[in-house]
């Protein structure tokens, strides 16, 4: 398994100061920058583009950029993101027209691709993608809102996939995104994750450092090795 990387989601930063609290998480020991990115129509929120990503890239944050898409349709913001410097760019299949095309499109444009399973949405999707992603986020909230509370059943299926990920024997990150606190991401880690967004329980921490520090000990707790 893959060394593990915690991802603050910026939807918890404080907009007005969003370059520093970037850098400042990032200094704290962050490893990737999560952006998370709803069309009040996938999803009922509405929250940033790529101007954003541009933004931050031009301000000189060099850290890779997760860009979880929440939008429908997803092909026509795809190149936009990967401009504006998105390293990984993840998407949910129910967004697509053509899931295999679109993997194709982002990957076409630079960036590394991933595929998005909400908690109820069926694996079935990986046994046709598996080998063309770099990535497999499980949300263990549904999508929309940040600040929810994590979902429990979605811990047996976090195992699941860390098992098809381990047969395929390529290297694919496996993330999770969704109520992510230092008191349950042991249980995530065990489970078998190795990327971990975390919004609020960083953002709204007053000690950055601290908190992800935790939260590594925590991963160290559960890592399946």
């Amino acid at each position: 398994m893959q060394s593990p990387w915690i991802a603050p989601s910026i939807l918890s930063a404080d907009f007005a100061r969003l370059g520093e609290e970037v850098r400042t998480v990032l200094e704290a020991g962050a490893d990737v920058v999560h952006f998370d990115v709803m069309d009040n129509h996938y999803v009922p929120n509405l929250t940033i583009g790529p101007l954003v990503c541009e933004a931050l890239r031009k301000a000189g944050i060099t850290a890779p950029i997760d860009v979880h898409l929440m939008v429908k349709p997803v092909d026509r913001i795809v190149p936009d993101f990967a401009k504006a410097g998105a390293t990984w760019i993840t998407f949910h299949p129910e967004a697509s027209e053509h899931v295999d095309r679109t993997i194709g499109l982002i990957r076409e444009h630079g960036c590394r691709p991933g595929l998005v399973l909400n908690p109820a949405s069926p694996l079935h999707w990986l046994d046709h993608v598996l080998d063309k992603i770099d990535m497999v986020l499980l949300m263990s909230v549904n999508p929309g809102f940040g600040g929810q509370s994590f979902i429990p059943s979605v811990l047996p299926k976090i195992t699941r996939v860390r098992e098809m990920i381990d047969r395929s024997g390529r290297e694919i990150r496996l993330e999770v995104d969704g109520g992510i606190k230092v008191d349950n991401i042991q249980a995530v880690a065990a489970a078998g994750a190795d990327t971990f967004v975390a919004g609020s329980a960083i953002f709204g921490a007053k000690d950055y450092r601290a908190t992800i520090a935790a939260m590594r000990e925590q991963i160290r707790k559960g890592d399946r090795g």
